[in-house]
């Protein structure tokens, strides 16, 4: 609205009516509001304008419009990934939806920011490696607002898919040896839109293209504390040593049957800590009956993991990953990671605020 818009009469209409939908919003419990309250956006701020903006002296010029926010645009990848938006979708969502104008601090009158932006947003923090940090500044909040990581870590992996590459099996053999397959040099539009970083997988008889989201979660609060991401070839017990984590106050460790080795059982003896890790049972040997209680023990503790691969993918819009290459699926999974610890932040602050003193 411009300003002669705004002296007119039926402007004041305009406004009761926002202030309206406002309340409406509210009284349905927006969760963006929520998140918004309990997030200290601020913090990330230096890293952010750190990698968004260039120092002064390498600037050609002080003209032309203003630079976005860090902080807005910092939102803005939030919000895709809280509802596994694509860029497209989140720029129509900021000129279509209020709760998210409001996330972002933005009023009607306000532009919004472009879907390019918010690629290249993301594309300067994903290779700057910049995601892992912010995730790491936001569980230093949390451990300062009292949830340390407690009663012991689950250890897990989910496959991430991206769109399935149309490769022959000479182009997919070369690729696994690390090298271009013949004729894309020539072709370097074509090569562009090929991810030779995913891989395939079978998981219960299943083939599965694209990366592993490998977490630890503290079993007490039900965070994130630790990830990694990996192409979905590399086995789970491969990454476990990666994301132990020396700060839990418990020293169990609960994963399923893939993670159970001799090599495994050894490290976590070395680092003191105590295996929950399930039993996995052999040919010509099968699981005792005791074994196999003690399993289903282990699985009421583990099942925690699965709830937060399940809120991903049923409650933050899926998983499925629209970028190539595995730096860029870093960076989103990476964020997935982030905005499933800022939404269950909200819950912990519920139950904390329920709970009688």
């Amino acid at each position: 609205m411009t300003r002669g818009q705004r002296n007119q009469p039926w402007a004041k209409w305009v406004f009761f009516d926002i202030a309206n939908r406002y309340a409406g919003l509210d009284a349905k419990n927006d969760p963006l509001l929520k998140i918004d309250a309990v997030v200290p956006w601020e913090d990330f701020r230096p890293r952010l304008e750190a990698a968004w903006r260039k120092p002064a002296e390498d600037r050609k010029s002080s003209a032309g419009r203003k630079p976005w926010d860090a902080v807005v645009m910092f939102k803005a990848i939030v919000l895709c990934a809280l509802y596994n938006l694509s860029d497209d979708q989140v720029e129509y969502q900021l000129r279509d939806r209020l709760s998210f104008m409001r996330f972002l601090g933005l009023g009607l009158e306000d532009r919004v920011p472009d879907a390019k932006t918010v690629w290249l947003y993301r594309e300067q923090l994903a290779q700057a490696g910049m995601i892992e940090a912010l995730f790491d500044r936001f569980d230093g909040y949390l451990k300062k607002r009292g949830y340390l990581a407690m009663g012991g870590q689950i250890i897990d992996a989910s496959i991430v898919a991206v769109p399935k590459q149309r490769n022959s099996r000479d182009e997919n053999a070369r690729i696994k040896a690390g090298e271009t397959p013949e004729g894309w040099e020539k072709h370097p539009a074509k090569r562009s839109q090929k991810d030779t970083d995913a891989r395939w997988t079978k998981k219960h008889g299943k083939n599965h293209y694209g990366y592993k989201n490998h977490v630890n979660v503290d079993r007490r609060h039900k965070l994130v504390r630790r990830y990694r991401v990996t192409d979905a070839a590399v086995h789970d017990s491969q990454v476990l040593d990666d994301i132990l984590d020396p700060d839990n106050t418990a020293s169990d460790v609960w994963a399923d049957s893939a993670y159970r080795s001799a090599a495994i059982e050894a490290t976590l003896v070395e680092r003191g800590l105590k295996s929950r890790i399930h039993r996995k049972g052999r040919r010509n040997k099968p699981l005792s009956e005791r074994e196999t209680q003690g399993n289903k023990t282990r699985s009421k503790v583990r099942a925690r993991v699965e709830h937060i691969f399940g809120s991903q993918s049923n409650d933050m819009g899926g998983t499925l990953v629209r970028s190539i290459g595995l730096v860029r699926a870093k960076a989103r999974i990476g964020l997935k990671n982030l905005a499933y610890n800022m939404r269950r932040l909200v819950q912990l602050e519920r139950l904390a605020s329920a709970t009688p003193t």
